[in-house]
């Protein structure tokens, strides 16, 4: 059993306690977003941090409530 951090732009986005590491260039979804393993690397025996990049998050614009059909 592993420590594994699951690390975007030195900022840990997941910490989990799993039995199987990544592999490099892994598909893998995290808190709803895709994404995928760059490097793993080992700290110790029980502790790895995988650096993952992720799919950018779209935001939508500003909505105008004034245009809607009243009732």
């Amino acid at each position: 059993m592993y420590f594994v951090y699951f690390m975007e732009n030195k900022n840990v986005v997941l910490s989990q306690y799993r039995k199987e590491l990544p592999n490099v260039d892994e598909e893998l979804k995290i808190k709803g977003r895709k994404g995928k393993v760059l490097s793993v690397n080992h700290v110790d025996d029980r502790h790895i941090k995988v650096h993952v990049a992720l799919e950018k998050v779209v935001k939508k614009g500003f909505v105008d409530l004034s245009k809607k059909k009243k009732k």
